[in-house]
């Protein structure tokens, strides 16, 4: 049934993009650099929908912004690739590979070259069982041709372009919020898995039990920037280590929303070239904009924090040295990572509780995580995770498909052979929290056991290495094909 639905969307995006486009392999010889982009509409059609990101589930019934799917193809004349950033909490890898093999057919671009990643915010309909959430299934048949519709739209505007990057820094919207606590003050959950916690998610400001925070935050604000030949913006891809903002109403794309809108306005984008922004979620699983250290809670907004990052942002745009061409090389790998799966004891104890709760939704902690252990015990031992590495020219890109720590972030671009390094989490699938093993014995929410951060101790470890090996094979192919830079 799954293939019959699949021909039969595929065809209908290939017909929107008046036929097939030519495969990547046919491109002209060359070195011709083009780029194509597209930010479609993926508000939901039908209200009211399931929002997830929270620990219980929401309902919706108004759209205040608009959710895009930002896309954007490259060429370098051999290989084209797609960038896809979704306004969505998290996207899981089933309904981004039936997008993907949706694209392919329309397209030509082979799956394992498509990058798409979520946003993270916590304000879009629920793609996603997570926690007390369940799976808007009616918006998730509606998001996967979408996607693969704006990744053909992307691709028909296709056309000569020159590109480049430089990175900025904003510190004050990154902060680690997850902390080492006074024994036997911590957050505890009868469900999670885990005992005496030592570790807090968000302990509130200037909290006398707060020691210290566990980990570091990644400041900094890569901007990859695509121009018309004649130096017209046509778009921008960017990413920051903030988990999201909040602070507003569902439907919401979240400050990521508005920073593309910021962004439009400051690079002053001609009215004839039709511009886009993304901005994608970097390693932000222990980070959020509140510095617990100090003694009162600060004041935001969307479009605060939006302009503080898009500052960031445009004093790394103004040092941008642009190239005609450049090569592009990106590569795919599936790692599989055990999961921490509960005893026979402890889902007896949750199947047990769970008829405090019978015929409703569950509405705090122990009856979340109570059924999360349920749910968690009817799944395999074992997650398969897509990784990638994408090199543009000797800029380099890893993603992650978890939630990912600000200091697992740090460490690749530290060890990656391209100088230049940026890495993007949520992308290609939705595999949970991946706090470093040395953090495991402390607990907290992060290490709560659930189908959202259920991976086994090491499985940072093992996802950082094979980012880095990914990063090393995009390095050496096509090492021999330098940029060339414009005029």
């Amino acid at each position: 049934m799954r293939n019959v639905r699949l021909g039969l969307v595929g065809a209908l995006v290939a017909a929107l993009v008046l036929g097939r486009a030519s495969d990547a392999a046919d491109a002209p010889p060359g070195k011709t650099f083009r780029a194509g982009a597209y930010a479609i509409d993926i508000s939901p059609l039908k209200l009211p929908v399931i929002i997830n990101g929270g620990m219980t589930e929401r309902i919706a019934d108004k759209i205040t912004d608009r959710l895009h799917a930002r896309c954007l193809v490259l060429d370098d004349g051999t290989t084209q690739v797609a960038i896809v950033v979704v306004d969505s909490c998290m996207v899981p890898r089933d309904l981004l590979d039936e997008a993907k093999e949706l694209a392919s057919r329309a397209t030509g671009i082979p799956p394992h070259r498509m990058l798409i990643s979520a946003t993270h915010t916590h304000s879009a309909p629920s793609v996603h069982g997570c926690l007390g959430s369940d799976k808007d299934e009616e918006y998730a048949r509606f998001l996967v041709p979408q996607i693969a519709k704006g990744i053909a739209e992307a691709q028909r505007r296709l056309a000569p372009a020159r590109i480049g990057w430089a990175f900025g820094e904003d510190r004050k919207n990154v902060h680690c919020r997850h902390w080492i606590m006074k024994p036997g003050t911590a957050q505890t959950n009868p469900f999670g898995g885990t005992k005496d916690d030592l570790a807090q998610m968000n302990p509130g400001p200037a909290n006398p039990n707060a020691i210290r925070p566990t980990g570091e935050p990644d400041p900094a604000v890569p901007v990859v920037s695509i121009q018309t030949r004649d130096g017209k913006p046509l778009a921008l891809y960017a990413a920051y280590s903030l988990h999201y903002v909040g602070k507003t109403t569902p439907v919401s794309a979240d400050y990521f929303g508005v920073f593309c809108e910021e962004m439009a306005r400051r690079v002053q984008a001609s009215p004839e070239v039709p511009f886009m922004a993304a901005l994608a979620n970097a390693t932000s699983g222990d980070t959020w904009l509140m510095d617990y250290s100090q003694p009162t809670r600060r004041e935001y907004s969307l479009e605060s924090v939006a302009n503080d990052v898009a500052s960031a942002a445009m004093e790394a745009y103004r040092r941008i040295r642009y190239y005609d061409w450049v090569p592009l090389v990106m590569e795919e790998s599936l790692l599989e990572c055990g999961v921490r799966m509960p005893s026979p004891e402890e889902v007896a104890a949750a199947k047990e509780f769970m008829k405090t709760f019978e015929g409703r939704k569950p509405r705090n902690v122990p009856e979340v995580y109570a059924r999360e252990t349920v749910l968690l015990s009817q799944m395999p031992p074992t997650r398969e995770l897509k990784l990638q590495a994408l090199r543009i020219g000797p800029l380099g890109i890893g993603t992650i498909p978890n939630e990912v720590y600000g200091s697992t972030g740090l460490y690749i671009k530290q060890h990656s052979p391209l100088k230049e390094t940026f890495v993007v989490e949520l992308a290609n699938g939705c595999e949970g929290y991946i706090p470093p093993p040395e953090l495991h014995p402390l607990g907290g929410y992060t290490c709560w056991r659930a189908r959202t951060a259920c991976l086994e101790p090491q499985a940072e470890r093992k996802i950082r290495q094979r980012v880095l090996e990914l990063l090393a094979a995009v390095a050496q192919q096509r090492s021999d094909e330098p940029p060339i830079p414009s005029p």
